[in-house]
């Protein structure tokens, strides 16, 4: 017999000699089919795999096989449980099911595995026909199941935090529509109609607004236009005030291709080079949309002249000038002082409150040099508030040094007492406001000064009058406050009105030397609502143009009188929430 081919096979560890036959051979004149061998394949049983189902990995089997018959396969197996995975290598014929699953793809030779739902539930086959080729097994990268698998890990993993951003997405955008129509709503309710002033049509275009007490100022939306490159027109008038920091100009703000003769009134502060600071602190001050109220000088813009190197603050102008130089030239009616001290001090109370009037939240700014000089008169006799050089914006991300270093600021004969002796209490805002609080109670006493509802009614006097120097520095002050516990005098006759009566209780509540003992700016604003309101239940002796005759007869002393009137006013509200009730919840 020919072609006879002789094979050392290694199966497991034994040895085994086989003949095979290479050529065809002749029996009997005739040609027999050569003898085919069977084909070698991996051959495991069920044994644990460090496969992942994923790329390519090795059976790890050590036993190799020959296949029974000539048309078997090799056959590999993976299986997926909880914790684990496990492999199996077999040789089967390919027209035979096996656990349940037909093979297909059995004539490849790369051993890729397919996910196949078998009797014994979900596991992943792959046959081929190359020698051993059942030890590689392939793992498709696109096979749905692991994707799913990795998808389905990914959105457990990943659901929350989608949901979480999708809910913060959604809160922002509410707050942010929410806002916006607040805004509008707010600005709809203080829009005014268009209308004509000297000639000027009040558009959009040209940006002009009128003020609140209608002539005497314009409120010119300068801001808005765009003037980044080019600064407005603005011719300077006259000026009409001068400070430490800066001087004050009335000018005329031309529209442009106007005639000479059409312009806006307006006020400009311009600062000098070296205040660049005190510029940019009002400045940012200003720029706050919620520091706008009826009380507050309207601000317009800001610029930078670099060529002559100054610093310009543009807001409303009103030619009633500061409150100081209104009461050394005019006496006020009874009804003046009630429009004057409870519009200064809801524009105090506006600044030092947390939110604005429609509720929204503000930050509240202490004004830190309040004095009658710093207070505007506005053509309606209501007061706003100017001058914010030194003011500071209580900000909830201000440190106790950074209020430490924020100094001993102010003009010393309306500092308060803690103010002169350096001992604010840094940890609570609230002390800050307190020292407005003071100061606000001598303008009121300037105020009251010269209402000639009082009787006799002497010449303007700033508060402390004469007891103290022109100009008095700090150690003045301190000895007159902190030493003799001086304040302003407060005649008996002013308290012979029911009104001022109510108005003096209140200064010596805001004045007190404990500024925890002082009332809220809100208090004071409330007490002078309380007092217009009640007016009808006040005496004849209040009208504006009645005087207290000199020769009236008293029975009791002059506190004493005080005293008795407090409680008569106290026993009329009685149904009413109690103006000193109100006081007390207010501190």
């Amino acid at each position: 017999m020919e072609g006879f081919g002789l094979f050392l096979l290694r199966w497991g560890t034994v040895p085994f000699l086989f003949i095979a036959v290479l050529e065809p051979s002749r029996v009997g004149g005739m040609f027999t089919q050569p003898y085919v061998l069977s084909r070698l394949c991996k051959f495991c049983d069920l044994e644990p795999s460090s496969c992942n189902g994923m790329g390519t990995c090795s059976s790890n089997c050590s036993i190799t096989s020959i296949c029974t018959h000539h048309q078997e396969v090799c056959v590999s197996i993976w299986r997926r449980n909880e914790s684990n995975y496990s492999i199996e290598t077999l040789c089967h014929n390919p027209f035979l099911p096996l656990y349940g699953v037909e093979l297909d793809d059995y004539n490849a030779s790369t051993c890729t595995m397919k996910e196949k739902n078998s009797s014994t539930g979900l596991i992943y086959v792959c046959s081929c026909t190359e020698e051993e080729c059942n030890d590689v097994l392939v793992f498709s990268p696109g096979d749905p199941t692991i994707i799913s698998t990795v998808v389905s890990v990914l959105l457990v993993s990943l659901l929350p935090l989608l949901v979480l951003a999708v809910l913060v997405v959604a809160v922002f955008y509410w707050y942010r529509v929410y806002r916006q129509h607040r805004l509008n709503q707010e600005q709809w309710v203080t829009r005014k109609p268009k209308r004509k002033v000297k000639g000027l049509d009040c558009s959009d275009a040209c940006a002009i607004m009128m003020d609140d007490d209608g002539s005497d100022s314009s409120s010119t939306h300068a801001n808005n236009l765009n003037h980044n490159t080019e600064l407005l027109p603005i011719e300077l008038d006259l000026q009409v005030g001068k400070g430490r920091f800066a001087e004050v100009y009335k000018a005329k703000l031309r529209q442009p291709g106007s005639s000479s003769d059409q312009f806006e009134t307006v006020a400009v502060k311009i600062f000098p080079d070296e205040e660049y600071a005190s510029w940019k602190n009002e400045k940012d001050i200003f720029s706050d949309i919620d520091l706008r109220h009826e009380n507050v000088l309207h601000f317009l813009t800001a610029e930078e002249r670099k060529l002559s190197k100054q610093y310009w603050l543009i807001t409303a102008f009103h030619p009633g000038g500061n409150l100081q130089e209104y009461l050394t030239r005019h006496l006020v009616s009874w009804e003046d002082l009630r429009s004057l001290g409870g519009s200064l001090a809801c524009g105090v109370a506006h600044l030092h409150s947390d939110h604005t009037a429609c509720g929204r939240p503000k930050v509240p700014i202490v004004h830190r040099d309040l004095k009658s000089s710093n207070v505007l008169v506005k053509q309606d006799l209501t007061c706003c508030l100017c001058d914010f050089g030194l003011g500071l914006r209580l900000d909830n991300t201000l440190t106790v040094d950074d209020l430490a270093n924020s100094g001993q600021v102010g003009t010393a004969r309306y500092m308060a007492p803690e103010v002169l002796e350096s001992r604010l209490n840094l940890e609570n805002i609230e002390s800050f406001k307190q020292t407005d609080v003071y100061s606000m109670a001598l303008v009121l006493w300037e105020i009251t000064s010269r209402c000639h509802a009082i009787g006799e009614v002497k010449d303007y006097e700033p508060p402390y009058g004469s007891k103290v120097q022109v100009h008095p520095g700090v150690e003045s002050m301190k000895d007159h406050l902190l030493r003799d516990r001086g304040r302003p005098d407060i005649p008996d006759s002013w308290i012979n009105h029911q009104g001022i009566s109510i108005v003096c209780a209140t200064i010596e509540e805001c004045w007190d030397h404990d500024p925890e003992a002082r009332l809220t700016a809100q208090c004071v604003a409330e007490r002078f609502a309380d007092i217009e309101c009640e007016m009808d239940k006040l005496s004849s002796r209040s009208s504006s143009d009645e005087k207290i005759p000199a020769e009236e007869p008293k029975t009791v002393t002059a506190a004493e009188d005080r005293e008795q009137i407090i409680l008569e006013e106290e026993e009329k509200e009685e149904e009413k929430v109690p103006v000193e009730s109100s006081v007390s919840n207010e501190q």
